[in-house]
């Protein structure tokens, strides 16, 4: 019947620094089901995983790479409170995945990063797909902006840290996300000024998450809390944390996956606000 094919799903790896590394988790678990999804988008260390996992490879193979990754590793510079270039970053993508671009792999992937000169989100599909995970990596401050055809890439996370709505656009029926920071918005009792506005810092960050869960039908949301975003230790523990939390809600992703595809979509309503590459 028309309108009842196949749904097209997909899966949206959200950003939080070293805490991404419960994506490797998550995609224990779904190999382990044999799930497979239509489209990959991803932001900052979501785009990282995403990518390896665009091109196919399984969570072992993304897990023997990730727990060699060292902090010295990502951040080059010798200088204390220097910026680094994102070479670092892009040679993990290259040696992994090889130097490639986007439109090559296997399965359709974008990576969410922000243009400073426009200040505008971007959806990166096509073109080098080191330099463009290495542009949605970009942490302001830790690295430097990262140059993209005319652009200068930062950290997709300082508008989009769950990109849930970018499947959508790329119509897929189903969305499922996982947010790898859901603890990222805690109070203050300090009238200090740092401590005031690191606090106003995390309720931006939490407004910036709220599209994708908006514009998710399964969130996947591990508990972080305990771990560092800036430092590696506890990588074990982050991806089982990972796959107990996709193991716990897997009958709600298998309804997902059982389906059909709806009759009417959700319509995508945001794509202006977005360059799309």
């Amino acid at each position: 019947m028309f309108g009842r094919k196949k749904p097209k799903i997909g899966i949206a790896f959200g950003g939080g620094g070293a805490r991404g590394f419960t994506h490797i988790g998550v995609i224990k678990a779904f190999n382990e089901f044999g799930l497979k999804f239509d489209y990959v988008a991803g932001t900052s260390a979501g785009s990282m995983v995403g990518a390896a996992y665009a091109a196919g490879k399984n969570w072992e193979e993304i897990y023997e790479i990730a727990k060699k990754i060292k902090i010295k590793d990502i951040r080059t510079s010798k200088i204390p409170l220097m910026p680094s270039k994102t070479d670092g970053i892009e040679a993990v993508i290259k040696n992994f995945l090889g130097d490639i671009n986007i439109e090559d792999l296997p399965i359709k992937f974008s990576a969410v990063a922000v243009d400073i000169k426009s200040t505008k989100e971007v959806c990166i599909s096509h073109g080098n797909l080191a330099k463009a995970v290495a542009g949605s990596c970009c942490v302001p401050g830790v690295f430097i902006p990262v140059e993209f055809g005319d652009m200068l890439l930062c950290d997709g996370g300082l508008q989009n840290t769950i990109p849930a709505d970018i499947p959508r656009y790329f119509d897929c029926d189903y969305v499922i996300c996982v947010d790898c920071n859901k603890s990222r918005t805690y109070g203050t009792d300090s009238s200090k000024l740092l401590d005031v506005l690191s606090c106003a810092i995390r309720i931006l960050m939490k407004s910036n998450a709220v599209k994708g869960y908006v514009n998710s039908d399964v969130i996947i949301a591990p508990e972080t809390k305990r771990f560092k975003s800036t430092r590696t230790e506890g990588f074990e523990d982050l991806v089982e944390e990972g796959y107990k939390a996709t193991i716990d809600i897997m009958p709600k992703i298998m309804a997902v996956f059982k389906k059909r595809k709806p009759f009417r979509k959700k319509r995508f309503s945001n794509a202006g606000d977005i360059e799309f590459i």
